[in-house]
């Protein structure tokens, strides 16, 4: 349990995720990324140079990647900053925070930015040489697909995972196309009243396309309408399979960003002095092979313990959910009301660009939270090799 670890209120901004082959598939992610929080960082008026240490997350290659950390807390304007890459697939940013606030509490760092990116747009095609091949042939690997597509240690790609969890719990097509449909309701909540929500924490992302030319994203890209009659109207992805893709969410390209510090340092940085945010705990897991929706209920379960807390004394609970079948599943397990968690949204709908993923749902969480009075947030969510992170914060 953590006691050291705290996030400002506000102290955070998440991008739209964009659907990708959209409108940021052509944009590096870390110069983009990097480009967007220093412009973030100076509406706040935050000087870049307080950061002593910087969290870059990114789980999709891109060039000068090698880099990373260091590259990217000079574009904020840190230039005597050093920084981490941390490449942990779907829990790269739960890792990432957990690390910075681990780094706090033994008094490694003291002020520490996590900017986590990514762009499933137009992935990598590695080439690595073999000259013992026939005729000298390469081998390669294309980094987006061919890792959905393939587990190299489980075999299969990631939705016949969720297909196995499906089979072996007992999951039907019609509590998956139900989930599906309540999570897009939920997303619609945040979109009331001119986006209510999803503006308390959401900054909008610039692009230059010419000398003359700058356009404003200012809200998710590529979000598809669903109702109960277009769900139904879909064929399963795989053979006798369950989930549609109706039922999964869709890659996509974005990025967000945290602080973490201490107590002290977070009132200053904060936007509203009167709300903590404490990081709290960290929790995480690796199931049986190719059964990867079934590892969020056990990190969960490691985080509220180390916490001391049971399910009941959380009042805000997301999750990173790729497929319907994780939060059924989760639900079972954990005896929860699957329609009370994932309130406006989820990455089951907005989409998933791999590393800011988890961010923008624990970004979420903490303003739920801050909305309700304050309380505790439960963040878990899967990674490829069936395995999960969680954590637990406390707002108030």
């Amino acid at each position: 349990m953590l006691t050291k670890a705290f996030i400002p209120y506000k102290g955070y901004y998440s991008t739209p995720f964009v659907r990708w082959q959209g409108s940021l598939a052509n944009e590096n992610s870390i110069t983009l990324g990097a480009q967007t929080s220093k412009r973030w960082l100076a509406t706040k008026d935050i000087d870049p140079k307080i950061f002593d240490y910087l969290m870059l997350g990114v789980t999709i290659g891109q060039p000068a990647l090698f880099y990373g950390g260091p590259w990217a807390s000079a574009l904020i304007g840190s230039t005597q900053t050093a920084g981490l890459l941390i490449s942990q697939a779907c829990s790269t940013s739960t890792t990432g925070i957990f690390q910075a606030a681990m780094g706090v509490e033994n008094g490694a760092y003291e002020t520490v930015y996590n900017l986590y990116t990514d762009r499933c747009s137009n992935g990598p095609h590695t080439i690595w040489p073999n000259p013992k091949g026939p005729g000298g042939q390469v081998i390669s690997e294309n980094w987006v697909m061919d890792h959905f597509g393939n587990d190299p240690w489980a075999g299969g790609a990631m939705i016949q995972t969720a297909e196995n969890v499906i089979k072996m719990a007992g999951i039907t097509r019609e509590e998956c196309d139900t989930n599906a449909l309540r999570r897009y309701a939920q997303y619609q909540d945040s979109l009331a009243n001119d986006r209510e929500f999803q503006k308390r924490y959401m900054f909008p992302i610039e692009i230059r396309v010419s000398k003359k030319k700058t356009i404003q994203i200012d809200s998710d890209e590529g979000i598809m309408e669903t109702t109960a009659e277009g769900l139904k109207g879909l064929r399963p992805v795989l053979p006798d399979g369950k989930l549609t893709f109706g039922s999964q969410t869709h890659p996509a390209d974005g990025h967000c960003a945290l602080i973490v510090t201490d107590r002290e340092k977070a009132k200053e940085l904060s936007a509203d002095p009167g709300i903590e945010i404490q990081v709290i705990s960290f929790g995480h897991a690796r199931v049986k092979k190719a059964h990867m929706p079934m590892a969020p209920v056990p990190a969960a379960q490691m985080a509220l313990e180390k916490a001391g807390l049971a399910v009941e004394d959380v009042k805000v609970i997301k999750t990173h959910n790729p497929f319907a079948a994780n939060d059924i599943y989760m639900s079972k397990q954990m005896n929860l009301d699957i329609n009370t968690f994932n309130n406006y949204g989820s990455s089951l709908i907005f989409g998933h660009p791999q590393a800011p993923t988890a961010g923008r749902s624990i970004i979420e969480g903490i303003e739920e939270a801050a909305m309700l009075g304050g309380g505790y947030v439960l963040f878990t969510g899967c990674a490829a090799g069936d395995t999960s992170a969680a954590l637990v914060l406390k707002v108030g």
